[in-house]
Parts: structure tokens; sequence; C-alpha cells
């Protein structure tokens, strides 16, 4: 009887050191950024089409998004073109966060995937010089704060609403630096909008080349944003996951 005690105490302690007794691994999907992640439910297209990759009991979204703000409302080390102001601030950085850390605590988390729609305000208020500079900042912030090397980035390049630049000064700005972030930058991609805002919105309104997108548009959004990190996530781990239909 002792003995046996013994051989099961050491099967025991084998398993555990073997990670049998740690928690499930999950993804973590983080969305983040101005109006037009506002206007993404995830729970329509992102959220149903990982949990058929992945199986819902491992994945975990978070999503924290407001309207009309610049970059530097997330990135600590923001800085202007000239001068010293507007000031960084990062406090939708600090809220994001403030969500995160209980999740970061309480998970034991095999991928994390970073997605990000975002630069219409800096396109207006004419910081599209430093903007690749500060993606890739905040990318690295993230990356620190949270302890890893192998977090996913998912950016939504902002729609052909001023390719002119009338409107909004630094519009095509904004978006050559995200297409530039999204192939220099580790595991990371961009995703198409230019054929989002066009339709009906979330009042019953006919669109055309619209700031923010369709009803139908967000939808699409969503599953192009979950296909991305879908493919991101396969591609750096193994097994691969199935990718849902298109």
């Amino acid at each position: 009887m002792y003995v046996r005690f013994i051989l099961l105490f050491f099967l025991t302690l084998t398993l555990s050191g073997c990670g049998v007794s740690q928690k499930p691994a999950k993804h973590l999907f983080i969305l983040s950024g101005q109006s037009n992640m506002v206007g993404l439910d995830p729970n329509t297209t992102f959220t149903p089409t990982i949990a058929a990759a992945f199986g819902e009991d491992n994945i975990v979204v978070v999503k924290d998004a407001l309207d009309g703000q610049p970059i530097r409302h997330w990135y600590r080390g923001w800085q202007p073109a000239q001068g010293n102001s507007p000031k960084a601030s990062a406090y939708l950085y600090n809220r994001l966060f403030k969500k995160l850390k209980p999740i970061i605590n309480q998970n034991n988390l095999t991928s994390i995937t970073f997605i990000w729609m975002q630069g219409e305000a800096d396109a207006q208020q004419k910081h599209g010089s430093v903007y690749q500079a500060s993606l890739i900042g905040l990318f690295d912030q993230l990356a620190e704060d949270m302890a890893r090397d192998d977090i996913h980035f998912i950016i939504g390049r902002i729609s052909d609403f001023d390719l002119n630049n009338q409107h909004f000064k630094d519009w095509t700005l904004v978006r050559d630096a995200q297409t530039k972030v999204a192939q220099q930058y580790p595991r990371s991609t961009w995703v198409n909008t230019d054929d989002l805002n066009d339709g009906v919105n979330a009042k019953g309104e006919a669109i055309v080349n619209d700031l923010h997108y369709s009803v139908e548009g967000y939808k699409k959004l969503g599953k192009r944003f979950a296909l991305s990190a879908i493919d991101l996530i396969n591609q750096n781990s193994a097994p691969q996951a199935p990718t849902p239909n298109q």
C-alpha cells in the first residue's frame, strides 16, 4: 500500500511537470481603435469565425475602442513631427490594459492577436508623418508590457474615403504607413477596407464612399479580421486549425 502511494505521488509530480495540470490553453484576441472599430460587433462575424476554428471554450475576445481618437492616446512614446504639442496621454491604452490584466493572470494564453482599426483621427490632425513610427512603437509597447515576443498584429487599413486628401490632409500618408508596418513587422498583416463604405449604414441611410462602413461592411470586416487572425496563428503554430469557408 505504501509503495503504491509513493508511485502515485511521483506520477502526479511527473504529470504536473509535463503541464497536464495546467489551465487549458486559450487564444486571446484584442480589438482596439476608433470609430470603425466601435462600429464592429465581434459577435456578428468575428467571434463565430474564430470559435469555429479553435473552439468556443478556447478563445477570449476583448474589445475596447472609442470614436475619434488619435494614436497618441494609446502610445506612450508618441511625439509630433515638430514642437512639443500635442502631448501623448495613452489613457485609452491604460483602459484597455486594465481589461487585459486579469485575463493575462487567469489564463494560459497560447497565442495573442492584436487587431487595430484606427488612423482616421491622425490623418485629420495631420500627424501622418509620424504614424508609422507611432504604430511600431505601440506594437512594441504592448509586446513589452505583456512580456511576449510572439504577438500577432492585424491592421485594418483606413479606407479609400479621401484618397485625394481633400478633407483629411494626411489620409494617404496614414494608409501607406499602415501597409508598410504590416510588411516589415513580424507576425503582422493588414486588411483591406476599401469596399466596406458603400451601402446602407446602421441608421438605414444609403452611403457612398463614407468615412464609416455599411452594416454589411462591418460584417465583412469582422470576417476578414478573423480569417487573418486564423492564418497568422496557423502559420506560427502546429497543429493547424481548419480555416472556415470565406
